[in-house]
């Protein structure tokens, strides 16, 4: 058996009496994942979080405030957090930690209320690359945003309404030797009994929808909904050392670094050649990130541009500060599979609770190079966790991830990294216990890490 590259350390040591443990950072993770079933929501849960610990919401059509403090904006289902010192000038670099709120799912289709032989069923498309049988035989809840025809908006979500009925293996006797799922036959929820053409799907929405004011569903002119699973996450294992749940590609990244920043911006304050700390918590990753709220889009570089203008840059200055700039792409990554040790590299074999992973591609599907290599081992070093390197069996091509478009738009230097896990892009993914509060922990440090200069 190859040995197990796992670059060992010990339990990080943050001497503020408020340093959560592990166990707590993963049951605010639970907390963080359950309110979050939709990217709409997951913004929305940040902000609640942002506004309590002091940070203000600006609204891009205003004029922004100039010079330090801690803000966000939201722009659909992305949200950018960041926290600018006193000491921060023209060049100052940004340390940017990227992350996503989507996950793969299903979106409810126009004209959603179908149905057949005394069901109702909604229509719906497939959103990314979920594993369908993992979706079949359990509780769904349908979750998103409903904008009316005068422009306004209300998240909305429901509670257990859904499922994918499996048929019974009597009816398919060779189901065990290969399960096949046509995308559009076979994957369409039942939510109800009666007739279509008496039922309307977006008015369970509208009576779902936050606010507390009666939303009209005749007055809905758009909406982006989809499914979720509605079971609630879970620690268990010999000894709880697992944690279930859906979402945590990439809900667990996008945590980390609000944790974090959070964190970051209640800390001491910064010194001489502290960065500009910025959360970027992306939408629409898992279909491509082309979105005015994706990765591809304009999003970040339009936040930093105005957080650049706030401190007085000129062009030629922020094209300095993004040179100083770094960024640490957080997003999920696979463990070794215990039932299928040859889809792995033979020499590395990451582990659930053996450290955040360091992902690596010859071909720049993840950003790393050697120089963010080494600002990975340096945080984890100084932060006292381990970390584990990942790179694909050469026959089986990875994913990518925002890392490279984020340098490839941008020009700033990205490290790839994220939490191990089994199971992606199931309904329900598993993680370890420890990895998540080592990523925040070493994200924390990555945002008091002082930028490059001249």
């Amino acid at each position: 058996m190859p040995s197990l590259s796992t670059h060992a350390g010990t339990e990080a040591v943050d001497s503020r009496p408020e340093t959560p443990t592990a166990a707590q950072h993963i049951q605010d993770l639970g907390a963080y994942v359950s309110a979050s079933p939709s990217s709409f929501h997951a913004v929305h849960e940040a902000a609640r979080r942002l506004d309590a610990a002091g940070f203000t919401g600006l609204d891009e059509l205003a004029q922004w405030p100039a010079g330090a403090g801690s803000f966000y904006i939201i722009r659909d289902g992305a949200l950018i957090a960041w926290v600018t010192p006193e000491t921060a000038g023209p060049t100052t670099g940004f340390h940017i930690l990227g992350a996503h709120t989507d996950s793969p799912s299903f979106k409810l289709k126009p004209k959603p209320t179908t149905g057949a032989f005394g069901w109702l069923q909604a229509g719906v498309e497939v959103y990314g690359g979920p594993l369908l049988n993992s979706w079949l035989d359990r509780e769904l809840r349908l979750a998103g945003r409903l904008v009316m025809l005068d422009g306004t908006e209300h998240l909305t979500a429901t509670g257990a309404l859904l499922r994918f009925p499996q048929l019974a293996i009597h009816l398919d006797r060779a189901a065990n030797d290969g399960l096949t799922l046509d995308k559009q036959r076979h994957m369409n929820p039942v939510w109800g009994l009666g007739n279509p053409a008496d039922s309307d799907l977006l008015a369970v929405l509208a009576a779902n929808a936050s606010g507390g004011a009666a939303v009209d569903p005749s007055q809905i002119g758009g909406y982006d909904v989809v499914i979720a699973d509605a079971q609630a996450p879970a620690v268990f294992g010999a000894n709880s050392e697992f944690f279930a749940s859906g979402r945590l590609d990439n809900l667990s990244a996008t945590h980390a670094g609000l944790t974090a920043l959070i964190r970051h911006s209640a800390g001491p304050a910064p010194a001489a050649g502290a960065p500009v700390a910025v959360l970027a918590a992306f939408d629409h990753e898992e279909i491509g990130s082309n979105s005015r709220s994706g990765a591809c889009g304009p999003i970040l570089e339009d936040v930093l541009t105005r957080i650049s203008d706030g401190l007085d840059a000129t062009v030629s200055q922020r094209r300095q500060a993004f040179a100083a700039s770094f960024c640490v792409s957080a997003d999920a990554g696979h463990a070794v599979h215990p039932n299928y040790p040859e889809r792995h590299d033979p020499a590395n074999h990451p582990v659930l609770n053996g450290g955040p992973l360091l992902k690596i591609n010859a071909n720049q599907r993840y950003a790393t190079d050697a120089a963010g290599a080494a600002l990975w081992a340096r945080l984890c070093g100084e932060t006292g966790v381990p970390y584990q390197e990942f790179v694909s069996n050469n026959a089986i091509p990875c994913g990518s991830t925002i890392g490279p478009l984020t340098a490839t738009r941008l020009g700033i230097r990205t490290v790839d990294v994220g939490v191990p896990l089994l199971s992606m892009h199931s309904a329900r993914e598993l993680c370890g216990v420890q990895d998540p509060h080592w990523l925040a922990i070493v994200s924390q440090a990555f945002f008091a890490e002082p930028a490059l200069t001249a």
